[in-house]
């Protein structure tokens, strides 16, 4: 095994054994570039759903697939993604998925019909997914100290910003392809980029060393597998009646993933490489929270952006461009504070989050009681410097708690980490996506199309979710400054098992 397995450090402060990579930065872009196209693609279609439903004569139910199977496939391919790239080679992988990635995009814009559009879009979230995880493998296998926190920055701010600028760049893309065919472009836009990003990253990105056989939990990736597509499923089904007509299938899913934890902890026992180690939430420091964390945080901040298109559209008239240029202000500000606060995080911590929690809950509570209250001839405008309050505390979030989270996890088990904890985060989107629209137009339906109402109603359910994740946030910090414990290398039980000794 190597010292830098076991966490030890050489005179530079690095870890022994490690040698930066001459490219790290600039396949860091390469990454990051892939992962805004993307967690982009999740959002960015919502806008042209009502040009699709009317160019390929779809039902309400076929459109919303272009949207929910999108987000299911990405979802369910996380964790095994990752830990095929820790088994195999991250490059390889990534390189794979992003070329699926391209293809399958093209395939969207090429579409003749509802069918064929929805399984693309259902291939290109699995590319997706597979894509994903190994984006933050890679950042924990290039950098380490105070640049992983930087690159991390800047992940964080791909994240966030990705998150609330889909529906300006939808609308913006619309507004510029003129025509009843002009929503191919919104798939269509990724095949330069996603071609370019290939072609640097067989040049820049590092290959995984591995040394001996590998084991893949096929089992374990099919128990996996079926607990999140039974949990999922109900939920990006929501608008069809799927939570009353789905039901049971959260209790399955929970079972499911009760077995699946129970083998994985099997499989440690034996010393066989488990698909997802049940010690990353045990033992690393900082990771359980920091999954919850970011499960609670997207529960509340991916619903939000879908009832301000809502509010923004059907309430007030705006179109889909105006939409995305009012919720900006929330980009921006998440733009600047993600690229400081990844600067920050060794020297504030968990403090960082919960500032930055506190700054969300603000900004935008304080939005949602501007739209409520204020004239609506003004209430949108006088709400962008709030509003970009509170996205300088969403840059604060994201960005550091994935620093947090990750940055203990020894590097062979970066991709499962990393699948794991954007599962998470995609099932709280799965959450908000569903809950928030829906008690949006319940309050509608119930008020005489009040839609001030229906806004301030659904947004204060949004904030209960961020409330909730500050109040894990703030506990974890209150621990922290008791133990006065710093955040260390990886664990030895980790560090020195049978099984990560044949990973080293």
């Amino acid at each position: 095994m190597t010292a830098s397995a076991a966490g030890g450090r050489n005179q530079g402060g690095q870890p022994d054994g490690y040698e930066p990579d001459p490219n790290r930065w600039r396949a860091l872009w390469v990454t990051l570039v892939a992962g805004f196209m993307s967690l982009l693609d999740v959002s960015i279609v919502a806008v042209a759903l009502p040009t699709v439903q009317q160019q390929l004569h779809a039902s309400a139910a076929e459109v919303q697939w272009v949207v929910s199977g999108y987000a299911l496939s990405f979802g369910l391919a996380l964790v095994t993604a990752g830990r095929l790239g820790d088994a195999l080679d991250r490059r390889r992988i990534f390189l794979i998925a992003l070329s699926g990635f391209v293809l399958f995009s093209a395939a969207c814009g090429a579409a003749p019909n509802i069918t064929l559009l929805v399984v693309a879009r259902l291939a290109q979230g699995l590319a997706a997914g597979f894509m994903a995880p190994q984006n933050s493998a890679l950042i924990q296998q290039m950098f380490r100290g105070g640049e992983r926190g930087r690159a991390f920055g800047f992940f964080g701010a791909t994240v966030g910003i990705s998150s609330a600028v889909g529906p300006l760049t939808g609308g913006l893309i619309l507004a510029l392809a003129d025509g009843a065919q002009g929503w191919r472009w919104i798939f269509y836009v990724n095949v330069p980029i996603g071609i370019l990003a290939v072609l640097l990253g067989r040049r820049l990105l590092p290959r995984t060393r591995r040394s001996g056989r590998e084991h893949i939990d096929l089992p374990g990736v099919l128990l996996l597998g079926l607990g999140v597509l039974a949990l999922m499923y109900p939920l990006v089904q929501a608008e069809s009646g799927g939570l009353t007509r789905l039901w049971w299938m959260f209790p399955a899913g929970a079972a499911l993933l009760f077995v699946f934890t129970r083998r994985q902890r099997r499989l440690v026992d034996r010393g066989t490489q488990p698909l997802l180690d049940p010690r990353l939430f045990t033992t690393v420091r900082g990771y359980a929270v920091g999954a919850g964390v970011g499960t609670l945080y997207f529960i509340g901040f991916s619903g939000v952006w879908l009832v301000f298109a809502l509010f923004y559209q059907h309430g007030l008239g705006f179109s889909p461009l105006q939409s995305g240029l009012a919720v900006t202000p929330f980009a921006l500000g998440s733009a600047v504070a993600a690229a400081v606060s990844g600067r920050l995080v060794d020297r504030l911590g968990r403090l960082l989050t919960v500032g930055g929690l506190t700054g969300v809950i603000l900004g935008l509570g304080g939005t949602a009681l501007l739209l409520r209250f204020a004239p609506l001839d003004v209430a949108p405008w006088i709400a962008a410097p709030v509003l970009f309050l509170g996205g300088v505390g969403g840059g604060c979030v994201i960005s550091p708690n994935i620093t947090m989270t990750l940055r203990d996890v020894p590097v062979h088990m970066a991709g499962a980490a990393g699948g794991a904890l954007q599962t998470g985060q995609r099932l709280g989107a799965a959450v908000g996506t569903a809950a928030l629209p829906g008690l949006y137009y319940l309050v509608l339906g119930n008020s005489s199309d009040d839609y001030r109402g229906a806004l301030f109603v659904a947004m204060a359910a949004g904030l209960l979710g961020m409330a909730a994740s500050l109040a894990l946030a703030a506990y974890d910090w209150r621990r922290d400054r008791r133990t006065r414990e710093p955040h260390g290398p990886c664990p030895d039980d980790i560090a020195h098992s049978p099984v990560h000794a044949r990973q080293t």
